[in-house]
């Protein structure tokens, strides 16, 4: 693996690699993760969940297990004080299912007991008697008037329409497609676990692995029927997220239970159950149309989404939004005609997966253009290069004026720029298709080059209120910076120290410098998702920071030294950033002002493929990433891996498969991720220009990653097979038994 250098930074901290403050204790094994907390006394939870997608509940009976020696008491929905019914954005999924289950693993009660494995023999001693009712499983079929209906106003979660511009008819050259992409799981390594104790003040303190503090505080209170101030939500160690733990899961459970039980009470999900609990990348049907100039001017673009959102709202609604608002690309066209919809079936809940409905869309688009590509027999990258936004153009979806950090050309140019791989084929059984199966010695296998672009938003928009507290004390101790923004492996914290060294040791000299543990009592920070956090956080620390600086005499701290200067007092310097407020687009046309900011990227992919077998072998990924400035280039490029492994995963292999609404494979025995032997080298070029809204003119990176990887293998997958190849992951039999000659599939024009 090899990486280009980025530019560094001037500055005394921001753009210059430290040391992560959590990195040695992950390293010795020393970290907590939130499945190490423990508290005296505590009792343990499991949560009995449904085996059916969709069934009237009849009865439960709990005997059998309340029996159990060391069992204290079992909940259900009639124990819910509060709301039971609850939901991240929109509230329609219930605490504990009381009349009827939508999805395999919806939860019905929490045993708790003395052990953990006590517990989870209990759950398996509490008998549910079901009537199942008919299934749906087909998000086509879900708005056919005789769909079975799972929610009181139907099944449509969303309809997002965009439509502006010229006709979308009529160009000198049109193509069309259809495509879909698969269920994903976040598949992070640390299953949902947590700890809650009840407080003296009759109120509780919750221990989680979560992506959004305060946001689990509100669903916690509303459904415990208590004051939100009554509610402490404390992060534990995030064993990964990805998007996995912006919902609730075991959070309500848990605070109920310590709260009726007055003692503390932990659970730990078993994989299996982790599988079921969390939503995954929504699945999706693509379907394209785009038309073009025979130069390949880019006209129009005509598209039609629809996301299976599974059994409850969860994140759907702003999904389909950034699936539709990004269905265009980074490019130019006169026109555009999409209609994205979510959707509800009996299938697992979607929601939040890292690149949020971009990924989905830029799939649906870079696969089109490739088509395009092939009609007109222009190289796929010039046809990228030709079309590309320009600072200064209009985003073809929402209209706005796209600024000066908008360097689509840079990030073509110079990931194609980027060198290939050697021609001549590896002797390495693991560089060859099919590895260490030693399954073929070369014959058969044929290279292929895919190329794809990316483009996400940062920050909510869509008119969602977005707001970023922090805190910086001083005193004789050193500075602590107190915020909510929660750690999930990103380095979030050590990029808050970074700021708060920019920030304050140019005046103090050199300084400790500590970050506090994430909690609903250091202020609001929002969701650690839609590549924000960085932004907001950094924006907040950055003025308080600034505000503490006013506060201080800076001359006495220059005579004798900030240690003297604040003897014994706390200084606190507090602060709220906002950013540029966004709003929802025209409930016609689309437009408005609805995202700040963007980001882009680009992928190369080269492959080998046994076009006998079917069998891949990723040579190499190179990508060109807008990260706008640089706040920890080492950070950036391990974030940059990462993703690029979740991409090659979508690609490849990642499905959880489900049949008739059941899960077929919801274990890493058979849920396959890409291991270190399926990783390509990796060249990594980073490019730096200021995004000027942001703190430091930074930008997300976390995103883009996922969005072009994935679909920059398929197309160097088509390229090496001349198969069509129109859903990921791509499976050795879709090489084999699909052909070059496929007529493109028609895409109707309703």
């Amino acid at each position: 693996m090899s990486v280009t250098a980025p530019t560094r930074s001037a500055s005394p901290s921001i753009g210059v690699d430290h040391e992560r403050p959590d990195v040695r204790a992950k390293i010795s094994g020393e970290f907590e993760f939130s499945n190490d907390a423990v508290a005296p006394g505590m009792l343990f939870g499991a949560t009995v969940r449904s085996p059916h997608p969709h069934a009237r509940i009849v009865a439960i009976d709990t005997r059998a297990a309340l029996a159990m020696e060391g069992v204290v008491t079992i909940l259900t929905a009639d124990d819910v004080p509060g709301d039971r019914i609850i939901g991240h954005i929109t509230a329609d999924q219930p605490v504990f299912a009381f009349d009827r289950v939508r999805y395999e693993g919806e939860p019905i009660a929490f045993v708790i007991a003395t052990s953990q494995r006590l517990a989870w023999r209990a759950a398996d001693a509490v008998t549910v008697e079901y009537s199942p009712l008919p299934v749906l499983t087909d998000p086509e079929a879900a708005l056919d008037p005789d769909a079975p209906l799972l929610h009181p106003d139907g099944n449509l979660v969303r309809r997002l329409v965009i439509d502006h511009g010229s006709e979308c008819h009529g160009a000198e050259v049109e193509v069309s497609g259809t495509w879909w992409t698969g269920r994903q799981d976040q598949a992070f390594l640390g299953p949902e676990s947590g700890l809650a104790r009840p407080d003296p003040d009759g109120g509780v303190t919750v221990l989680i692995a979560t992506q959004d503090l305060h946001l689990d505080q509100v669903q916690i209170a509303a459904a415990l029927g208590i004051d939100t101030s009554l509610v402490r939500v404390v992060c534990g160690g995030v064993g990964g997220a990805f998007g996995g733990r912006e919902d609730v899961t075991c959070q309500i459970h848990l605070a109920l239970a310590a709260l009726l039980t007055g003692r503390p009470v932990k659970t730990t999900f078993r994989r299996r159950e982790s599988f079921l609990a969390h939503p995954k990348r929504h699945p999706a049907r693509l379907a394209y149309r785009i038309g073009a100039d025979r130069d390949g001017t880019l006209r129009y673009v005509w598209a039609r989404i629809r996301l299976d959102g599974g059994a409850y709202a969860s994140t759907s609604m702003p999904v389909i939004g950034v699936a539709a608002y990004f269905a265009a690309g980074p490019y130019r066209f006169d026109g555009v005609d999409i209609v994205g919809e979510s959707v509800y079936t009996n299938n697992p809940v979607s929601g939040a997966m890292r690149g949020f409905g971009a990924v989905q869309a830029c799939f649906g688009i870079e696969s089109t253009l490739d088509l395009l590509a092939a009609e007109l027999d222009i190289d796929p990258v010039e046809l990228r290069r030709r079309n590309a936004l320009r600072p200064g153009d209009r985003f073809p979806t929402s209209g706005q004026i796209v600024g000066p950090s908008a360097p689509v050309i840079e990030v073509i140019e110079r990931c194609a720029a980027l060198p290939l791989p050697e021609p001549s084929p590896q002797l390495h059984p693991y560089a060859r298709p099919g590895g260490t199966g030693l399954t073929t010695l070369g014959e058969g296998v044929r290279r292929g080059v895919g190329f794809a672009v990316g483009v996400k938003h940062m920050l909510y928009g869509e008119g969602t209120p977005e707001w970023c507290d922090a805190t910086v004390r001083l005193s004789s101790g050193g500075v602590e910076v107190l915020s909510a923004a929660v750690e999930v492996g990103q380095g979030i914290t050590a990029v808050l120290e970074s700021v708060a060294r920019e920030e304050l040791e140019p005046a103090l000299g050199e300084i400790p410098i500590r970050v506090g543990p994430a909690s609903t009592a250091a202020g609001y920070a929002g969701s650690s998702s839609a590549s924000r956090q960085t932004w907001m956080s950094a924006g907040a620390v950055r003025a308080a920071c600034r505000d503490l600086l006013a506060k201080l005499d800076l001359a006495v701290v220059s005579d004798v030294g900030w240690e003297q200067a604040v003897t014994d007092q706390v200084i606190a310097g507090e602060a709220t950033y906002r950013p540029r407020a966004t709003e929802a687009g025209d409930p016609t046309t689309g437009r408005g002002d609805v995202h700040v900011a963007w980001m882009f990227v680009a992928h190369r992919a080269v492959v080998d493929v046994d076009v006998e077998l079917g069998t891949v072998k990723v040579v190499q990924i190179a990508t060109s990433q807008d990260v706008g400035r640089a706040v920890h280039p080492r950070e950036i490029h391990g974030q940059i891996l990462g993703g690029i492994a979740q991409g090659l995963g979508l690609a490849l292999n990642e499905e959880l498969r489900v049949h008739d609404g059941i899960a077929l494979n919801p274990s890493f025995t058979d849920y396959l991720v890409p291991t270190a032997a399926d990783m390509p080298e990796m060249l990594v070029d980073l490019v730096e220009v200021a995004e000027p809204e942001a703190p430091y003119g930074l930008k997300g990176v976390g995103e883009p990653p996922s969005l072009s990887s994935t679909p920059a293998i398929a197309a160097a997958i088509r390229a090496a097979s001349g198969a069509p190849l129109r859903r990921v992951p791509i499976h050795p039999d879709d090489i084999v038994t699909m052909t070059a000659t496929s007529d493109p599939v028609e895409v109707p024009e309703t």
